[in-house]
């Protein structure tokens, strides 16, 4: 392996320093540049040391002199900013890749990312579940627009009907907005297949399925004035959540 974790490198076409933050396969990393992590394959980039040493030279030249009425003042253009694109929150997974005895490339984990493209920052709690029964619990908070690292999953326990679930609700509360939401997304084995198979043809890192576009309104409520029937089941405010039907997206890939 010609890279290993914590190694420094450059990236050729940007020539940005960085550094490597985790192995993906025989022919991909996963590097940090300016505090960005991105995955990359290991013919972008290089050592730093050629370009360092190129960039030093054995004797510097004596600096010209400069007399005031020669000197002019540099324009430097403004850097454009960044254009943010808002299209919504997404599960992101990243396979890793190990070949085998027979010289294929088999997925062995894959690394789940929740991706927060919105003007929003919300707190969560995600759920994994097998077969209907919680394997992995997570309650955090994700800024806006970032990536939130999950966890890694075993490839093998993909057969396992898993179910990525999520409630989500706003870090900064709007009475406006709902209180909750809920969004999931259930994969099945051979749709999984699929996409890694298109993702290898592709040459992509990444797949991932959206959760969500926007965060939703409070529903609205109407209120009729009606005599309580008796027998009639009445219920507290602080309970009445647990009586109303939530915002909910479901993926269901088949």
């Amino acid at each position: 392996m010609k890279y290993e974790i914590g190694d420094k490198i450059i990236v050729l076409h940007s020539n940005e320093e960085g550094e490597v933050i985790d192995i993906i396969n025989e022919k991909m990393v996963m590097i940090q540049v300016r505090g960005v992590k991105f995955p990359a394959y290991m013919d972008q980039i290089d050592f730093p040391y050629f370009k360092r040493f190129t960039e030093k030279k054995l004797f510097p030249a004596e600096p010209k002199k400069k007399y005031v009425d020669e000197l002019k003042k540099e324009k430097t253009p403004p850097k454009p900013l960044e254009k943010r694109v808002a299209d919504g929150v997404w599960l992101s997974f990243l396979p890793k890749f190990q070949t085998d005895e027979f010289g294929d490339d088999i997925v062995t984990e894959l690394k789940v990312h929740l991706i927060n493209r919105t003007e929003l920052a919300y707190n969560f709690l995600y759920s994994l579940q097998f077969f209907g029964k919680p394997e992995f619990d997570l309650r955090a908070e994700v800024t806006t627009f970032s990536d939130f690292y999950l966890h890694d999953v075993d490839f093998e326990d993909m057969n396992d009907s898993p179910l990525f679930a999520f409630e989500f609700s706003l870090l900064k509360p709007d009475k406006n907005k709902a209180d909750y939401y809920e969004a999931s997304v259930r994969l099945k084995p051979k749709q999984l297949f699929d996409r890694i198979e298109q993702l290898k043809e592709k040459g992509e890192a990444t797949f991932m399925y959206k959760l969500f576009d926007n965060y939703p309104p409070k529903p609205y409520e109407d209120i009729v004035e009606t005599p309580v029937t008796k027998g009639a089941k009445i219920y507290s405010l602080k309970d009445i959540r647990q009586h109303i039907q939530p915002a909910r997206t479901v993926v269901d890939l088949h």
